[in-house]
């Protein structure tokens, strides 16, 4: 696996102050932002803290990664205040942000946009996403940040909207990697990742069936069938529907198929 490959699937350590090196140019240095499982930036002065308003701003900027109006991020963000109140709290958000780390949003012209040595993990993700679904890259088994939600806390629609693509790319990344393994014979690791996407939405067939064919693969019927029991009762109590034929197929050959009626 290429070292690119390993940088965007291996969860990054975070700074701290002790690791913090002097720099003969600080424009040079990354800004890492966080906005899976929290919000978090983190630079060479370690974790900086910033008010929910400004964090907001951070947040809506990072999400659209494109230039946007003042007057678009004012108006979206303070939906219920008036265009001169909206702008207000805009300023004032950007003052505290650049106060804190001035490298963070480039507010230089008509536009705000993220800084140009700001690196996002949600992107990196995507990107490592992306590469599994292709299977353009041989990806170890260290995908601990595909568990993560984006912002979780967070109810914005802006944010719910990213959540849920994210989330879909994510979970489906999971399940392509719990095959792939398994048809490794990689098989503790499999398991790993299936339970990882189960876990993400435990009402997603597809994830389901993924750890069944790893159960199988081990030599393990028993699991197999629990796993389609726990899947059974799960979409009877809460969607009020069975399995789809996919699930009794991986089944199929086992001589305790029976008890599946």
């Amino acid at each position: 696996m290429s070292p690119e490959s390993r940088s965007l699937l291996r969860p990054e350590r975070r700074a701290s102050r002790r690791d913090a090196q002097p720099a003969a140019n600080p424009d040079a240095l990354e800004v890492r932002l966080g906005l899976l499982n929290g919000f978090e930036v983190v630079s060479d002065a370690g974790d900086a803290q910033f008010p929910l308003g400004a964090q907001r701003v951070v947040a809506f900027i990072a999400l659209h990664d494109r230039p946007l109006l003042r007057g678009y991020v004012a108006g979206s963000l303070w939906l219920d205040s008036t265009e001169e109140r909206a702008a207000a709290n805009l300023r004032s958000a950007l003052w505290r942000i650049h106060r804190i780390e001035p490298r963070l949003i480039d507010a230089s012209g008509a536009t705000l946009r993220l800084g140009s040595v700001v690196s996002v993990d949600l992107r990196q993700m995507e990107a490592a996403a992306h590469a599994l679904l292709r299977s353009d890259c041989d990806v170890e088994s260290e995908v601990s940040r595909l568990a993560y939600d984006l912002l979780p806390d967070w109810y914005d629609d802006w944010v719910l909207f990213e959540r849920e693509r994210f989330r879909q790319l994510r979970l489906r990344a999971l399940e392509t990697l719990c095959d792939r393994l398994t048809q490794a014979r990689r098989l503790a690791e499999a398991l790993e990742v299936g339970l990882l996407s189960v876990a993400g939405e435990p009402l997603r067939e597809s994830a389901h069936r993924a750890v069944m064919r790893v159960y199988l693969a081990d030599g393990n019927p028993g699991e197999a069938i629990r796993q389609y029991r726990l899947c059974e009762r799960l979409f009877r109590e809460q969607l009020g529907i069975r399995p789809s034929a996919q699930m009794q197929d991986i089944l199929r050959d086992l001589d305790d198929a029976e008890t599946l009626r």
